[in-house]
């Protein structure tokens, strides 16, 4: 994919044959700690991000002429050769390369963040989304202060946290969100 400043992107990817990424809450941290650090120098806003053990998901824009792929790669080249050090492992620790979606429609940006944001509560492993610590859903609302929160894109899409509380809380997934899931293949993770 070519990356252009100025578009939002919806990046993915999952384990190699469809293992664990995170080992342990430590891997978690660090990753999200290499995000944090680097963001700025690459002129990235994340809006959505989420951790699951064996994948993730960002929603993403770029705000500059410099591609997210080379901020994908200062994360990701330093994370997977800390965990295969920590894990005593070699070889890839992803499935193939990064998945992006271009976001052509803005329409599908907030249907895109709950999707994101509800991935743990999916995959049963909380029931409310701000018990999951590896996403920036509590960012979001409000709740928690610990990621760098891009406040402008909730004030130009939601108005205010609480608006995008009240959107995730009453959200009605049917055949909107399966008609997002089919146009950007999130099924696939």
């Amino acid at each position: 994919m070519i990356y252009q400043k100025d578009n939002y992107y919806h990046i993915y990817n999952r384990g190699c044959d469809k293992n664990l990424i995170f080992f342990n809450k430590e891997n978690y941290h660090y990753l999200i700690k290499r995000m944090k650090r680097s963001f700025r120098k690459f002129h990235i806003r994340i809006i959505a991000f989420c951790l699951m053990p064996n994948h993730y998901h960002l929603l993403v824009k770029q705000n500059s002429d410099i591609p997210i792929s080379k901020w994908l790669h200062s994360i990701f080249v330093g994370y997977s050769m800390a965990v295969n050090r920590q894990q005593n492992r070699q070889g890839t620790l992803f499935g193939g390369h990064t998945k992006s979606k271009l976001i052509e429609d803005l329409k599908y940006l907030g249907h895109l963040m709950y999707y994101i944001h509800n991935n743990p509560v999916s995959a049963g492993l909380v029931s409310k989304p701000e018990q999951w610590e590896y996403s920036n859903y509590s960012e979001c609302v409000g709740i928690r202060n610990n990621f760098t929160f891009d406040n402008a894109f909730m004030k130009e899409f939601f108005n205010s946290r609480i608006d995008y509380q009240e959107f995730f809380e009453n959200y009605k997934p049917a055949s909107e969100l399966k008609n997002v899931m089919k146009k950007f293949n999130l099924d696939e993770t």
